[in-house]
């Protein structure tokens, strides 16, 4: 029904409530040829007349006496139905659809989820980590995460932080094999690939060299579609392993992984958080963007400097040729 129909038929039921058009204007906070126009567009509409009108009073026709009756509940019903959904708005409360990537993002969305559940126990978050691209409108998204820019249409897409993506070995592998000192060395030295989980492909390494950066085949001592086996598997001194900032990060500061061949960290891609535009969305929507861009914008706990990476290889590289000269 279109809003001019509704304002007018509101117009009609408290016209007959209070017995005055002029009245039922200042209630509706509308000017008195504004009421008057829309009664006489609603009864040019239904064809009928309404009401009698003289110059003092108004008073229905049995045509309006009928449609009043009718109308009355109705429209009640929908005044109730449009205050309903105006205080579900404000309410932080109800489901909340959010989706991100399954490869990398559990460590950087489980705090933020935690603290905004903590915080508003009667949300209901729907949480869909997939490494698929899907549809925004088909998946009834309220908030996303994505490893780079979403490609929706009239979706708002705004940079967390960039991730790092960082050649890396366990002091135990440098130990026994030593550490590459340049790209060409890395055929030389046992390695893990990442497959994607969506479409089985094997992912090349990617490096910068220049201001560029390219993809870096190698071949692989392990390839594995699942994120945390190959942390473990680098951990362990299997291997050597590309990993991201986010995940890797930690274990460098905590002396568990050396960073490797540092002046080739690519960070070319950013995680994004995107979204509705935040003018319709629900109060519950927008406390959890908040709070989401709060603790993730710019998070040193997902990246490191390239002066903490420098010092980190230096470190690591010196121990482990200490560990080489003493077997």
């Amino acid at each position: 029904m279109p809003i001019n129909e509704i304002r007018s038929i509101a117009t009609f039921v408290k016209t007959a409530e209070l017995g005055s058009l002029r009245r039922a204007a200042v209630v509706q906070g509308i000017s008195p040829q504004a009421a008057s126009q829309a009664l006489a567009q609603l009864e040019l509409h239904l064809g009928v007349r309404l009401f009698h009108r003289t110059t003092r009073n108004m008073s229905l026709t049995d045509e309006g006496r009928r449609f009043l009756e009718a109308a009355q509940p109705s429209l009640a019903g929908l005044q109730r139905a449009l205050q309903m959904a105006r205080h579900a708005k404000d309410e932080i409360a109800g489901p909340l659809r959010i989706v991100g990537p399954r490869s990398t993002f559990l460590p950087v969305l489980w705090p933020v989820l935690d603290e905004f559940s903590r915080r508003y126990p009667e949300v209901q978050p729907d949480v869909q980590l997939d490494d698929r691209i899907g549809n925004w409108v088909e998946d009834r998204v309220d908030v996303g995460f994505r490893v780079g820019r979403s490609a929706e249409e009239g979706v708002v897409a705004r940079r967390l932080f960039s991730l790092q993506l960082i050649v890396c070995a366990a002091p135990a592998y440098i130990a026994r094999h030593g550490a590459p000192d340049q790209l060409a060395a890395l055929a030389a030295h046992r390695c893990s690939v990442f497959r994607h989980p969506a479409t089985g492909r094997v992912l090349p390494w990617h490096l910068k060299e220049g201001d560029a950066v390219v993809d870096h085949e190698v071949a692989p001592a392990l390839s594995t579609n699942e994120e945390q086996l190959e942390i473990e598997a680098v951990l362990a001194g299997h291997v050597i392993g590309m990993l991201t900032g986010v995940t890797a990060a930690a274990h460098i500061r905590a002396g568990r992984l050396v960073p490797l061949l540092t002046a080739h960290v690519a960070d070319h891609v950013g995680v994004y958080i995107y979204y509705g535009s935040r003018t319709a969305q629900p109060a519950r929507v927008r406390a959890f963007i908040d709070l989401a861009v709060e603790r993730l914008l710019d998070n040193r706990e997902y990246f490191l400097t390239a002066k903490e990476l420098a010092s980190a290889e230096a470190k690591g590289r010196r121990l482990g040729l200490r560990a080489l000269q003493n077997k």
